[in-house]
């Protein structure tokens, strides 16, 4: 038994926030921010919108497009860093409540921005141990409601949305994911970090942006290099490269250092921002709803996020 990547779905927030909000409210500029991200504008929930309201949206389209109902869903993993609770309930309860799917399996995974790729290496591997079926992953954040606006430094990289994907059971070998490999190293927790309860600072996300650049393009270049070389394959082999989306610099920087082919490259980072464990499945849908990414083409994820956290897979699409 094979896992196969059976259908993408996403969903957007209405409110578009500009670089001009930020110049209006601090020290900084439309040409700064451009320069320093990549970032023109991103996607702002209102205020009555939860972090499951979102995934709920995402998972409908993730479901329709599977051409399933949703009570042949047997597993629900949730990636988020912005929980509506802390704790408990988690958010994939939440949305399985919500979607009306009862006596499931549900759980949040919380790996920051690498949480899609994590979630879908669990996915995988509930399929081909043949323990479930049709498994719906997801990828939402209300990152919105955990930034400091006053940092001047962070604030305008983050922003609101979700993704979902359906990873379903196949015999067939040509329709199946081909790898995925995730890794972490708490050593460098201090890089990009939101701190908690047991933390006399506020809960909001904390970065120290130079080097987490650094050792972002070095980790993400490595560690495509990896997965080719297990797999046997090479850049010319894949039709899309869909990085994590959080600046554009390092996506120039890994892309470049890679070989990738301009048409290869995905890029919605200027137009959606940073939305962490969304960010590439909303990527995905996107290259879907354009019409550049169709059912066989071959594509490769490549995450990286606090935790620190990385991940890479190599995925035949099925939708």
């Amino acid at each position: 038994m094979y896992a196969t990547f059976a259908s993408i779905g996403a969903y957007i927030p209405e409110t578009i926030r500009t670089n001009k909000w930020f110049e209006d409210r601090m020290d900084t500029t439309d040409e700064w921010i451009t320069k320093r991200t990549g970032i023109k504008e991103r996607r702002i929930a209102n205020d009555s919108q939860t972090t499951s309201d979102l995934g709920v949206q995402a998972a409908k389209v993730a479901i329709e497009r599977a051409n399933i109902d949703s009570s042949e869903i047997d597993l629900i993993v949730c990636a988020t860093i912005s929980p509506e609770h802390f704790c408990m309930p988690s958010t994939a309860c939440l949305i399985a409540e919500k979607l009306n799917i009862k006596d499931t399996m549900a759980f949040d995974i919380s790996a920051a921005c690498t949480g899609f790729v994590y979630a879908l290496s669990i996915a995988k591997s509930f399929v081909e141990s043949g323990a479930k079926k049709n498994v719906l992953i997801i990828g939402t954040e209300k990152l919105s409601s955990i930034v400091d606006y006053t940092d001047r430094t962070t604030c305008m990289l983050f922003a609101d949305g979700a993704g979902a994907a359906i990873i379903s059971a196949t015999e067939n070998k040509d329709e199946a994911i081909v790898d995925v490999q995730c890794s972490a190293d708490g050593g460098l927790q201090d890089l990009l970090l939101t701190p908690g309860v047991q933390s006399d600072q506020p809960s909001f996300m904390q970065m120290k942006g130079n080097e987490t650049f650094k050792v972002a393009v070095r980790t993400l270049t490595s560690d495509v290099k990896k997965i080719l070389e297990k797999n046997n394959m090479n850049t010319q082999d894949i039709d899309l490269f869909i990085p994590h989306q959080a600046n554009y610099r390092i996506i120039k920087a890994v892309g470049d250092a890679l070989g990738f082919e301009e048409q290869q490259k995905v890029l919605t980072v200027d137009k959606y921002g940073n939305t962490s464990s969304a960010s590439i499945p909303m990527a995905i849908n996107e290259c879907y709803e354009q019409g550049r990414l169709k059912k066989g083409d071959t594509i490769l994820l490549d995450a990286f996020g606090g935790g620190l956290t990385w991940g890479s897979a190599i995925v035949k699409f099925n939708g």
